[in-house]
């Protein structure tokens, strides 16, 4: 095979299987390669078509062979991790490397018994333990039983890169565990691609280096898609106690014969309701007025020792279960879990504690407690300082010193950001004046402006136009303003609550349009379909960005903001408000163009995108030309009909 005509680094033109690069990939190639044998993190954005998988894995792989390191590459997606797969096998064609994509455990399990009641990731490691320890698996049990075949399949994953969907397919038809499976085989795998929760909670990822039998230093660590990262990290350190988990734990002492544990929870059940009572949606409380109610109202002297009696209670009853054949989960376990956290965080201000009231489903009023992390460093910087090198990277990372300093970057970590790789002609974009969903805007006539405008540029494409808005709110208000009535296309649009099956089936109708004459998505920023689905070609020509999606100004977002302001002077509201929304904004802004050879018009209908300010936090390949239109009809409408139609003319 003959070799690309770039500057690549000797060592990675091994390892890189085109015969070309696309612009500017080998100055992204480079960088990396460069910063990991240097033993520095590097921190890059680059955008979508720029070739980013490929790209970072041979930079990193020179690296990890000549020091017998592992590339431990972590994306949200199973898509973004049968990527890694396939390009793996495009390397496999010229050197021998290995790897391996891992679902999550709840996805790994075939025991039905394991899966079906587990909370979560973490609950279903615990059943399973016990489960093992019992001899109660049958998929678990054949690992030994069948020990030949178990062996002849580790070694085949071990030869070559394997999906994780293939390996679960295997395992199924030869009933064994495909946990215990993949756990065996990334012992000699060179490239793990898994999901951010293998490496950033610190309970799995200890576990998981203790499977992997190695040490973060021995690490190459790649995150994609690293702009989720800090809500990642703040979702990790969070915690909640709900009214039904209260009521099933008082139940399940009961049960059990804890009666100073039903006596407590059914007490504090009713001081949960009584404290959110008032409430008219959340409230920050002292978390030291939660221990006082314990201490004093409940008779709880040493709230500590209660606590971890009642965990040790938990422990029991998930045998209990066990040896019953029920499921071990237990809510005696998780409430005592919750309370041992508030007593851990209480003097930590990187944690704030919030009283809210809410509705569920059924429209029966309920509440909750909530340890709310504001800090994502306390997660992050404990790995990023331990690896021997890591490469952060994503599409939406500007600013690029905000991130470093949000995520507590190692000092020496090298920034970069890679041009574009898209043709200018490729792209237009623009941003309407006149228009707005500021709060004080939010008017049916506003509404209606936004429909017209939407209306112009739905009708000057030629296929596909995806909407997404700022928030549900103003998704539910387009719609009662008549939007799908004024389209002359049918309309696909999401709902708050949509199950994400449901979801799939109305992005997937709407895809099909694109050959069909054309349809409208109508979505929100921030969603699934806005940051995780990719609409090349047809699927999506035209995308609209309704409005900023600034958070709503709730005591934990003023919370965080003042955290920030703490922690980095004169930036709180830049780092705990702009720059979320802004990440939203800008993924919703990039799904049509996702391959150098997409052709797409952006549209931003809010005039603060014209500021200086918002446009310094959009990518260059955006913002480089960008157009500023003028409140008046029809003009939107020519400018698309003139893109589409030089496009037709230069195709």
């Amino acid at each position: 095979m003959s070799k690309p005509p770039c500057k690549l680094p000797a060592e990675v033109l091994e390892y890189f299987p085109y015969t070309s690069a696309r612009p500017h990939q080998d100055e992204f190639i480079a960088t990396v390669n460069q910063a990991v044998n240097d033993r520095k993190s590097v921190l890059i954005e680059g955008s979508n078509g720029l070739g980013k998988t490929i790209s970072a894995l041979s930079a990193c792989l020179p690296v990890a062979m000549k020091k017998n390191l592992k590339i431990l590459y972590v994306a949200r997606t199973h898509r973004q991790h049968d990527r890694v797969i396939d390009e793996l096998r495009m390397i496999y064609k010229q050197r021998p490397v290995t790897g391996v994509s891992i679902r999550g455990r709840n996805e790994m399990c075939l025991n039905v018994f394991a899966a079906k009641g587990a909370f979560d990731s973490k609950s279903l490691m615990e059943v399973c333990e016990l489960l093992k320890a019992k001899g109660r698996c049958s998929y678990y049990r054949n690992v030994e039983n069948r020990s030949y075949e178990y062996l002849s399949l580790q070694q085949q994953v071990a030869s070559r890169p394997y999906m994780g969907s293939e390996i679960l397919r295997v395992c199924k038809k030869k009933e064994i565990c495909p946990y215990e499976l993949v756990k065996g085989a990334v012992h000699d795998a060179r490239v793990i691609a898994l999901s951010y929760l293998y490496v950033f909670d610190p309970q799995i990822r200890s576990a998981f280096l203790k499977n992997l039998e190695t040490e973060l230093h021995k690490i190459i660590l790649v995150v994609d898609e690293a702009h989720n990262l800090p809500e990642t990290a703040v979702d990790i350190s969070s915690s909640q106690l709900t009214l039904f988990i209260l009521r099933q734990a008082e139940m399940e002492a009961e049960r059990f014969g804890y009666k100073d544990i039903e006596e407590f929870t059914h007490f504090f059940r009713g001081e949960l309701d009584k404290l959110t009572d008032k409430i008219s949606k959340e409230e920050i409380i002292s978390p030291d007025r939660i221990v006082e109610i314990i201490e004093k109202q409940g008779g709880i002297a040493k709230p500590r020792e209660f606590f971890i009696h009642m965990h040790e209670a938990g422990v029991a009853i998930k045998k209990a279960l066990l040896a019953e054949g029920k499921n071990p989960r237990s809510y005696v376990n998780a409430t005592a879990d919750f309370f041992n956290k508030w007593l851990d965080t209480i003097n930590d201000n990187s944690y704030i504690n919030v009283a809210s009231k809410y509705f569920t489903k059924d429209g029966n009023k309920t509440a909750k407690l909530e340890i709310v992390a504001l800090d994502p460093a306390k997660i992050t910087e404990p790995v990023f300082s331990s690896t021997y090198a890591n490469v952060i990277m994503s599409g939406t990372l500007q600013p690029l010193e905000a991130y470093a300093r949000i995520n507590k970057l190692p000092e020496n970590t090298v920034r970069f950001l890679a041009p574009s790789p898209f043709p200018k002609e490729h792209v237009f974009s623009a941003v309407c004046l006149g228009v707005s969903t500021s709060m004080d805007q939010r008017t049916p006539k506003m509404y209606q402006t936004m429909i017209d405008r939407i209306n112009e540029v739905v009708n000057s494409t030629p296929t596909n136009t995806g909407i997404f808005a700022a928030s549900f709110q103003v998704l539910n208000a387009l719609l009662s303003e008549g939007l799908e009535q004024q389209l002359l296309k049918p309309l696909y649009y999401e709902k708050s609550g949509m199950t994400s099956k449901v979801n799939e089936k109305l992005v997937h109708d709407f895809k099909e349009c694109g050959d069909k004459g054309g349809a409208v998505f109508l979505g929100v920023q921030g969603g699934r379909t806005s940051e995780g689905v990719d609409f090349p070609g047809n699927q999506m020509n035209s995308v609209v960005v309704v409005g900023v999606p600034y958070a709503e100004p709730t005591p934990r977002v003023r919370a965080q903001i003042d955290y920030y302001e703490d922690r980095f002077p004169s930036r709180g509201r830049e780092y705990g408000y702009i720059l979320p929304a802004m990440k939203k904004a800008c993924q919703a802004a990039g799904r049509p163009i996702r391959t150098l050879d997409d052709k797409g018009a952006i549209v931003f209908l809010d005039f603060r995108y014209a500021t200086a300010y918002c446009k310094s936090f959009i990518p260059s390949w955006v913002t480089n030309g960008m157009k500023i239109l003028p409140d008046k009809p029809d003009v939107l409408a020519q400018e698309i009909r003139d893109f589409f139609s030089n496009q037709s003319s230069t195709s």
